[in-house]
């Protein structure tokens, strides 16, 4: 049985909040928020745009990750945001 990769995914939304996620493919994911079979908060925000990803260790690593991200103000959102670039050496 092979292993999926899981990421943690950052959009921004329309309406410019950001919307933090975890999945499998963040392309296809994406892609159903935009066709506004995603979640219920970005339907409502669309168009939704990929700032970051992130390719984690594991599923629970992940989520993990979302749920720590989830919990910060959005001013700490955007410095985190900016310390996983520096760290990345890149963006998406």
């Amino acid at each position: 049985m092979s292993q999926k990769d899981w990421f943690f995914y950052v959009l921004s939304c329309s309406d410019k909040s950001l919307y933090a996620g975890v999945t499998t493919d963040v392309d296809r994911r994406i892609a159903q928020h935009n066709e506004g079979k995603g979640s219920k908060y970005v339907r409502s925000r669309l168009p939704a745009t990929l700032l970051y990803k992130r390719k984690m260790k594991s599923k629970r690593k992940a989520f993990s990750l979302e749920k720590r991200f989830k919990l910060l103000s959005r001013a700490d959102k955007l410095k985190k945001l900016v310390e996983f670039v520096n760290e990345d050496h890149g963006f998406v």
